[in-house]
Formats: structure tokens, sequence, C-alpha cells
């Protein structure tokens, strides 16, 4: 079993959609192992997306993202990286295929109602940052 990342980030919350997104990753089979409201500082989202740092549109998107509330949840599945990024659909909603989140519910790029860990490294680091009391368990859960 693999744990990744997802967080519903302000315009889903904002839209009522944290439900529809909770619905689609459980009716795909992904275990809900962690989950919470919280909303990111500064410094938070800018640690989260560090790795955009040097491009042009870093400060807007930490903007929108401490713009209100996020839930996150840690969720366990085989394939679970792929799987929520499958569910997710392209980073453009309007190039994002009808039902995936972003293809039914997105409008734009930056505001695109959902993040995913891109990889299993980054799960690990995202799961550490979000959900510190996880950070020393392995994919499936503690020993």
């Amino acid at each position: 079993m693999q744990r990744t990342l997802v967080f519903a980030k302000p315009d889903a919350v904002r839209r009522g959609l944290v439900g529809e997104i909770v619905s689609r990753l459980e009716r795909k089979g992904l275990k809900i192992v962690a989950l919470k409201m919280l909303q990111m500082d500064r410094a938070m989202a800018e640690r989260h997306y560090d790795i955009h740092r040097d491009k042009p549109f870093f400060s807007s998107l930490v903007d929108f993202i401490t713009s209100g509330p996020i839930v996150a949840a840690v969720v366990e599945g085989r394939e679970a990286v792929d799987t929520v990024r499958g569910l997710m659909g392209a980073t453009d909603p309007l190039k994002s295929s009808p039902g995936t989140i972003r293809g039914d519910f997105g409008t734009e790029v930056q505001e695109n109602l959902v993040h995913g860990s891109d990889s299993e490294e980054s799960a690990r680091q995202e799961i550490a940052h979000f959900f510190p009391e996880l950070a020393d368990q392995g994919p499936g859960g503690p020993p």
C-alpha cells in the first residue's frame, strides 16, 4: 500500500466541494488515513511550494493558497499517488477530461481545486509537513 497527500484548496472549500472530493477518493478505493481543516500561513505555503519559488506565479500562488482554509488528507491505497493524480485531472481544468475533479468543477489553472503529491518522495515530504505525527510511519502505517 502507498500513501499520498491530497488537499482541497481554498476555492474547493469556498464552493462546498470538499465532500465531493473526499467521496471520489473513497469511491475509488482509497482509504482516508488522516483528515483535517487548516489555514496555511505564508511560511507554510512558501515551504510547500518552494519548488516554484523562482517562477513568476509563486507569489500569487502563495496568496491564493493562504486565502482561506484547506482540507488536507493522507490517503492510502494501491498506487495511491498515481490514482489521486488521475482523479484530479490536468493542472489546467480546461484541459482536464470530464470525470476528473478539475474537468468537472475547475475553471482556471491557479484555482484548480485540489492538490496531490506528484511522487512517492514528494508524498513522504508533504505528509511530514502537514501531518508530522505520521512522518515516521512507513507507507502502510505503523509497524
